[in-house]
């Protein structure tokens, strides 16, 4: 389809009408959101040249992380194949991966936010009732994702222009590209659907199938020196099959390959195309994908029961990436020595994150750490949907009736708490099947980390109660915590600053002692903070 009939078909600019308004104020209700996420994804980018530097000073040292790289497919289905022993390329190697994936995750909540959770809240009905053109809200969404992706691809390119003008471009395009592409599909998705928790949902899944896919195919490819420093060699065609694997070939610092760019930009177009073709078909709150009819089965007489089965998906998700990211570092255990070497500085890093109880044990207690720290945003999300739930209008009849609040809040509270502990024990099963040995210590390790989990559960509940307004700000502070605990220990921040995030305060296990005084406080402190905020949600109005 061209431009000129595509142009024809929709109507012109009478489908686009009100777009700048709804722009704006897109912009103004995620000023928020879209910050945290744009620096979270830009720190963790522009911190790392200086760590790999202080990691891999010499030659010997980075021809022995080629190797390692070489021979360990393990290591390269987690960060994948290293084409070049410059900052530049390190840095494009060890966090390119994970700044592309987060670059999707902030696209498709823009673009679902702004679309199908407006018509789902009923909001986007009156708005369209004034001078709005029928496309306008869609492509309001699209345009505040592409301006989030667009401020993250200058600080990248910003920040890593000392390392190489053209590899900064080329990783900063990439990494917007990235988001973009996720950005449009995220667009196609919310007009199959008519759930906003389901377009996330199926989004998220095509975002772990294309992890998934990029795993595999860097597992299975030679990503040593043979195909870093030559021009022969290819990735494998699964790596091809994802657009996170796009962002690999184009090789940022390694001779960049800028025709990869226009795949990532055809498949923003051909998406985008589809989703206003889509758009253009349908009645506002209606989806192509037709709903279940009821009535719903199985039991739904409790307000505990309705909770679980709105929040299941999610949890089930949570899991199955827990598990399988437990499968992945445990397999990593047993070479994590040959990895760090005599690499005195990799070793601090590991001891900062995991304590000093030997180079395996800080491995595994870092690795655990991580996912405590990830195993937070899911408990925000799931609170959060105690927000959701009000905003768009649904608990108000359920409230009607025989189901006070406090009982409709503890619903979501418990699959929200309880399914932090279930998704840590999940991945300390992962942990057992991929490492095989002290499974009762890794269970402890990863059981230990709900204490500060849950302490950034209680935070949402507090902003939640109190100030519903600001309970979206729950995902800034899981997100500075998240910041702190990844990049804080490599950057050897002082220690102050770590003891900001809970996670912080928490024993190093396994290998350290147990400590139970830190681990009481901070749940003490979680049962505070919700208590608090429950007592804001029983005494304060419903919004709608």
């Amino acid at each position: 389809m061209t431009a000129a009939s595509f142009a024809v078909r929709t109507g012109g600019s009478r489908q686009l009408a009100g777009t700048a308004t709804l722009l704006r104020f897109a912009l103004r209700r995620d000023r928020v959101m879209i910050p945290v996420w744009v620096a979270v994804d830009a720190l963790m980018v522009l911190s790392m040249p200086n760590t790999l530097k202080s990691l891999y000073g010499t030659q010997a040292q980075r021809d022995d992380l080629l190797h390692q790289v070489t021979t360990n497919s393990s290591l390269r289905a987690l960060v994948g194949p290293v084409f070049d022993d410059s900052l530049g390329a390190l840095t494009a190697w060890r966090v390119g991966v994970y700044a592309g994936a987060l670059a999707a995750v902030m696209s498709l909540l823009v673009v679902v936010r702004h679309t199908r959770d407006e018509e789902e809240s009923g909001r986007q009905e009156l708005v369209s009732s004034g001078m709005v053109g029928r496309r306008a809200p869609l492509t309001a969404g699209l345009l505040a994702a592409a301006v989030a992706n667009g401020v993250l691809a200058l600080l990248v390119a910003a920040g890593m222009a000392s390392h190489g003008g053209a590899g900064a471009v080329a990783f900063g395009l990439g990494i917007a590209g990235v988001g973009m592409v996720f950005a449009t599909m995220t667009a196609i998705v919310a007009q199959l659907t008519e759930s906003a928790r389901l377009a996330r949902g199926l989004t998220a899944a095509v975002l772990g199938a294309a992890f998934v896919l990029r795993a595999a195919g860097d597992s299975a490819t030679d990503g040593g020196t043979s195909q870093a420093f030559g021009t022969g060699g290819g990735s494998s065609v699964l790596t091809w099959l994802s657009p996170i694997g796009w962002l690999e070939n184009l090789r940022p610092y390694a001779g960049e390959r800028w025709w990869v760019l226009l795949l990532l930009v055809a498949a923003a177009l051909v998406q985008g195309l589809i989703a206003y073709e889509l758009a253009g078909r349908r009645d506002i709150g209606m989806s192509f994908l037709p709903t279940r009819p009821g009535p719903a089965s199985g039991r739904l007489g409790t307000a505990d029961a309705l909770a679980w089965r709105l929040q299941r998906g999610g949890v089930l998700g949570w899991s199955v990436g827990f598990f399988l990211a437990g499968v992945v570092y445990g397999g990593l255990t047993d070479g994590a020595a040959d990895l760090v070497g005599d690499n005195e500085n990799a070793r601090e890093i590991f001891e900062r994150m995991g304590g000093r109880s030997g180079i395996t044990d800080s491995f595994l207690a870092s690795m655990v750490g991580m996912l405590g720290l990830v195993a937070a945003l899911y408990i925000v999300a799931s609170v959060l949907r105690l927000h959701g739930e009000e905003t768009s209008g649904r608990a108000e009849p359920l409230l009607a009736n025989a189901v006070g609040r406090m009982r409709w809040a503890a619903g979501h509270l418990t699959v929200a708490f309880g399914g932090s502990v279930f998704i840590m024990l999940l991945a300390g099963l992962g942990f057992a099947a991929g490492y095989g040995k002290q499974v009762g210590p890794v269970m402890g390790a990863c059981l230990v980390q709900v204490a500060a989990v849950w302490v950034i559960g209680g935070v949402a509940v507090l902003l939640y109660g109190v100030a519903p307004r600001l309970a979206p700000a729950a995902w800034g502070v899981a997100g500075a915590v998240l910041l702190i605990g990844w990049v804080g220990p490599a950057l050897d921040v002082p220690q102050a600053v770590l003891d900001i995030s809970p996670f912080g305060h928490l024993p190093k296990l396994p290998g350290g002692s147990m400590q139970w005084a830190p681990v009481l406080v901070l749940l003490g402190v979680a049962v505070v903070l919700t208590a608090a905020g429950l007592v804001g949600v029983r005494r304060r109005d419903m919004t709608t």
